[in-house]
This record gives C-alpha cells, structure tokens and sequence, in this order.
C-alpha cells in the first residue's frame, strides 16, 4: 500500500523536492555570505569604525586688553592712545573719570 509506482517518485513528488533543495542551497548560500561580511566587520584586520574626533573646548574669545593690544601691534593706535584706553579698561581712572 506504501510503495504506489513501484516505489518511484512521480511529478508530484519530484517538484516539491526539487523547490526544497533549491531553498536549501539558497539558505546555505546566504548563511556563508551573512557569515563572511560578519566576520570582516568584527575582525580586528578589517576596516575600522572611523576615529571619533576628539573633544575640545571652544575656542577663547580675546579679551578685549588683548584685542587693544592687537590693534597696537597692527599700528591702527599709537602707543599714547593705547595705555589710556588700556587704563580706561582697567578702570585706573583715566580721561573719563575727571570729571
């Protein structure tokens, strides 16, 4: 009652089997793959994450003695104008404060 055809697989049989052992395949396929471009990525010879910059602190804005010191050096003010501006700055009690 087992064995119809004399135990031979017909269309029916043949098609099914046919599909499944090309997913097989497929699986085994695409499981070497995943496994390979896995491993590339972990392996410590493979590229590596980009480096992260490191953390710095936002650049210092001048002080405003040392912009007027700039501003000596380029010879925008003369020498006079500078240390009366500077006392002014420091709050030494320059022209403004005479009267």
């Amino acid at each position: 009652m087992l064995y119809w055809n004399d135990g031979g697989m017909n269309g029916w049989g043949i098609g099914p089997m046919t599909v499944s052992t090309l997913l097989l395949w497929a699986l085994v396929v695409l499981g070497v793959i995943a496994l390979v471009r896995y491993l590339s990525r972990t392996a410590p010879h493979g590229p590596a994450a980009p480096p992260v910059p490191p953390v710095t602190a936002p650049p210092m804005l001048p002080t405003p003695e040392q912009l007027l010191a700039e501003r000596l050096a380029r010879g925008e003010i003369e020498p006079d104008e500078y240390r009366a501006r500077l006392a002014t700055l420091r709050g030494a009690g320059g022209p403004a404060d005479s009267g």
